[in-house]
């Protein structure tokens, strides 16, 4: 019970952000699952509202990337015996629901400028779990996992300068 308490308190503390700034791999596991739905959402919604074929062609790169790294990080958990969040956290509802009423040029520069902001944290998120994590299992998935988030930097900074995103 008290293991249960203590990890519901850790994914409340991560709620606010995609990630925590932790070496604690149970915070990272939590926050990196929750941040992963949210992307293959996001990607949903860019693939569906999207105008520019770049952010339609990025975004199902996020639902393809991130539903792999997704299904590696649960089949980590299931080992483990630890449950992850099933849904995202409500800074990320609220971007959802933000770009969900946003459709063309809006919608492109909005999504594009916030997966740079997202994938900047991201990226120093696993680079910090990867080097300094506490489970050598979700230390060696940040490790794989980072060049695809360093990849998606890339991508979303060049979809942002595309699309004239800030």
């Amino acid at each position: 019970m008290k293991q249960r308490v203590v990890l519901g308190l850790s994914i409340l503390l991560c709620a606010g952000i995609l990630s925590c700034s932790s070496p604690d791999s149970a915070k990272f596991s939590s926050a990196a699952a929750q941040g992963g739905l949210a992307e293959v959402e996001l990607g949903r919604l860019a693939v569906q509202r999207g105008s520019n074929p770049a952010v339609k062609s990025f975004g199902q790169r996020m639902i393809e990337d991130h539903s792999r790294a997704n299904d590696e990080l649960k089949a980590i958990a299931t080992r483990k015996n630890v449950t992850l969040p099933l849904d995202v956290n409500s800074d990320q509802k609220a971007t959802m629901d933000k770009l969900s009423k946003l459709s063309g040029a809006d919608f492109d520069k909005e999504y594009m400028s916030d997966m740079v902001k997202d994938h900047e944290a991201d990226a120093k998120e696993f680079e910090n779990q990867a080097n300094k994590g506490t489970d050598a299992d979700i230390k060696a998935f940040a490790a794989r996992t980072l060049p695809m988030i360093q990849r998606h930097l890339q991508m979303a900074r060049d979809g942002a300068n595309q699309v004239g995103a800030k």
